[in-house]
């Protein structure tokens, strides 16, 4: 890998390509890990992954799991490439003579792409984690005992009117395109990246353990040293690799989701930062709270990586720009 040459528009390509395909297939369960770790004690609406999206179904409708899905179908095709092609240009200049590299290095690769990949990340997670969570508000607002909340920051009022459904049952539309209008206009570029802490916190260590996790895992996968793994197996590599990953940063995951989420149910606390976050979280929910949607960011992660991965190594988008021969058959 370390002697081929960069080539970022079959990058894109990959990258777009697998993200379309893998969000389209498990946005759905996304919705729902969103869900379930900005669910509160005494105030559960979903018991688990399938009761959140039966009930989103429900109340919502089929569209309804794919709320938020536009902001990802659009920022992730330059999110997976600045984060693969991040990767391969470190482990590119961190490889000496076209030696392999040491675990340590292949390490650093993953840092530096993480660090890349948050400039595309946090506003795209920003966004989307509003429309995600608006559902959840609407059926919190109409479960009994419960009132709505009035403790939105003065900045987000704007944003909270926009997802007040005490007087409708269904969940009233909200653009990203008009949040962010929103966000810019009350905050200006650094409401766009609130949370970036926690989104570096998550991606950086992500991709540390993930890049060097699944270059070891394919690696075992070729014939011989030269040779690419088959597709199957790039497959396979990064389903393991990423759901590895997804559950090790989990923790980090769930203080992300609760500090960008502007719009509060009711007697939900508000956060200073990451560190008054995980105090609160620790303080009222205890250790078991970080681990929140786990097991749903793995299902998410798994698959959007694997196909991310089998695209980037059988080379879909160098084999449409002329540069190499399909590799779906290779040994």
């Amino acid at each position: 890998m370390s002697q081929q040459q960069i080539s970022l528009p079959a990058k894109l390509i990959n990258g777009g390509i697998a993200g379309i395909v893998g969000v389209t297939c498990v946005f759905p369960i996304d919705l729902a890990k969103t869900r379930l770790q900005n669910q509160r004690p005494g105030q559960q609406i979903y018991k688990n992954m399938m009761d959140c999206l039966i009930k989103t179904v429900r109340s919502e409708g089929y569209f309804g799991m794919y709320r938020g899905a536009a902001v990802n179908l659009t920022l992730v095709t330059p999110e997976k490439a600045i984060k693969l092609a991040a990767n391969d240009f470190f482990r590119h200049h961190l490889a000496k003579h076209g030696k392999g590299l040491t675990v340590f290095k292949e390490m650093m690769a993953g840092c530096g792409a993480g660090m890349c990949q948050v400039i595309i990340t946090t506003p795209m997670e920003m966004l989307k984690i509003q429309l995600q969570d608006a559902g959840r508000l609407a059926a919190q607002q109409r479960m009994p005992g419960i009132l709505a909340s009035n403790k939105l920051a003065p900045t987000n009022a704007v944003l909270s009117r926009s997802y007040n459904v005490v007087s409708s049952p269904s969940v009233q539309a909200v653009s990203a395109t008009q949040i962010a209008k929103r966000l810019l206009r009350t905050e200006g570029i650094q409401g766009l990246y609130k949370g970036l802490g926690a989104t570096l916190m998550r991606d950086v260590p992500f991709s540390i353990v993930y890049f060097p996790l699944f270059a070891n895992l394919n690696r075992l996968g070729k014939c011989a040293e030269d040779e690419v793994a088959p597709f199957y197996w790039s497959f396979i590599s990064g389903c393991v690799a990423g759901s590895t990953a997804a559950v090790a940063v989990n923790p980090c995951d769930v203080v992300k989701t609760r500090l960008q989420s502007l719009s509060k149910g009711a007697n939900e606390e508000t956060y200073r930062g990451v560190l008054d976050c995980v105090s609160k979280i620790m303080k009222k929910e205890g250790p078991s709270a970080f681990l929140k949607g786990a097991g749903c960011r793995a299902l998410v992660i798994a698959p959007l990586f694997g196909i991310a991965q089998v695209m980037y190594f059988v080379g879909v988008g160098e084999f449409i720009l002329g540069q190499s021969p399909f590799n779906l058959l290779s040994p």
